[in-house]
């Protein structure tokens, strides 16, 4: 799960695995596999980022 900031400051938290695609146009819009579309603050460098970390935390989770 990554949070981000929508355009008006409220958070969400998403389900990074959902993510399909991320979008500059030039809002950051990410598209999810449910086609739901969500523009957001951070741009693309940092949702990938955010993606990036969470993999990283759960493939490196202590048993």
């Amino acid at each position: 799960m990554i949070e981000l900031t929508r355009l008006n400051n409220s958070k969400l938290v998403i389900n990074a695995e959902l993510i399909e695609t991320i979008e500059s146009t030039p809002d950051t819009v990410v598209t999810l596999t449910t086609n739901h579309r969500l523009v957001v603050k951070e741009d693309v460098e940092e949702v990938v980022e955010k993606v990036i970390n969470y993999k990283r935390k759960i493939a490196f989770r202590p048993e």
